[in-house]
């Protein structure tokens, strides 16, 4: 017998328990160099944004969702208990605090057993060796989804484009390039035969110019994203260049790849009203920037397991 097993990533950008930087404010010398007071570098956050964000998570309908932008775990289970229906919504959450100056982490709920945890926010970046490589984690997470079946997500929130894109290239093709080898040092020579994601907000999306084209086209995976006609491919908006893009990636093992039977589904009915492709419905009390959901899309896949 085979059930479906709904699998998706979500950047819900404003899981902070009190407030967030803004957007134009350096968090590694605000944190070291504190801030005058008449200066505004952070924003309260309000309910309507989480409420809304909650609702997104809610109508996912999925059994594992993995998370970038959460605080931390107690930021989660509290989020868990007002805005998703109390602890027996996702009985699992799997955390570890990561590497971001602004506190922001990436995490895992889930409705399956979760077996096995495991950071690599310890590693060096070989570049600039006093560094650490990813700037959240890279976070294994075992999840058992059937008797016969364990999927292994590997989650991830890289460098973002703050700074420039070229100038921040380097750092997103070095953790893209770890990542491959820690799956392969998890899966061995042929990683595409075992069943795993690596999941999450790549910040960066695929042209010419991209960090990311290694990972994203590795022959071990497949962007199950491109099943969908091009135009619909996006799950981000950026006002200042009126720009849509894919900054959120499902790359699961090939083999994992041939159970999806259908196309992604890409979750839209959080987004701002600046958004004006999107024309489908959306929650009430979305703003034109906020309060949203995030400012990224939910993506999801629904996977055929034994």
């Amino acid at each position: 017998m085979s059930s479906t097993v709904r699998l998706a990533t979500f950047n819900c950008e404003n899981l902070f328990a009190r407030w967030r930087f803004r957007a134009d404010v350096d968090p590694t010398e605000a944190n070291t160099r504190g801030w005058v007071v008449d200066q505004t570098k952070f924003e309260e956050l309000g309910v309507e944004s989480k409420a809304i964000t909650g609702a997104a998570v809610r109508d996912l309908d999925a059994q594992i969702v993995a998370l970038q932008e959460v605080e931390n775990v107690d930021t989660l289970k509290h989020f868990r208990t007002q805005f998703l229906g109390g602890n027996g919504t996702f009985p699992y959450v799997a955390g570890v605090d990561g590497n971001d100056p602004r506190l922001i982490d990436v995490a895992v709920l889930s409705k399956l057993p979760i077996t096995h945890i495991r950071s690599y926010q310890h590693l060096r970046d070989p570049e600039e060796p006093t560094k650490q490589l990813f700037s959240r984690d890279c976070l294994e997470v075992d999840v058992r989804v059937s008797d016969a079946t364990t999927i292994t997500l590997f989650v991830q929130h890289f460098k973002s484009m703050m700074g420039g894109r070229e100038q921040t290239h380097g750092k997103r093709a070095r953790q893209a390039a770890r990542v491959m080898e820690i799956v392969a040092e998890r899966f061995g020579d042929r990683p595409a035969d075992q069943p795993f994601v690596v999941l999450g907000d790549f910040n960066d999306y695929l042209d010419e110019a991209t960090s990311i084209e290694d990972l994203v086209h590795w022959d071990q995976v497949e962007n199950v994203v491109e099943r969908l006609p091009e135009d619909e491919q996006w799950t981000h908006y950026f006002a200042r260049e009126d720009e849509y893009k894919q900054l959120d990636y499902l790359l699961p093992s090939t083999s994992l790849a041939a159970r999806i039977q259908n196309p992604p589904a890409i979750f839209r009915k959080g987004t701002p009203l600046r958004a004006t492709r999107y024309k489908g419905e959306r929650y009430a009390g979305i703003g034109l920037d906020r309060p949203k959901a995030s400012d990224h899309c939910p993506l999801y896949v629904d996977v055929e397991v034994t």
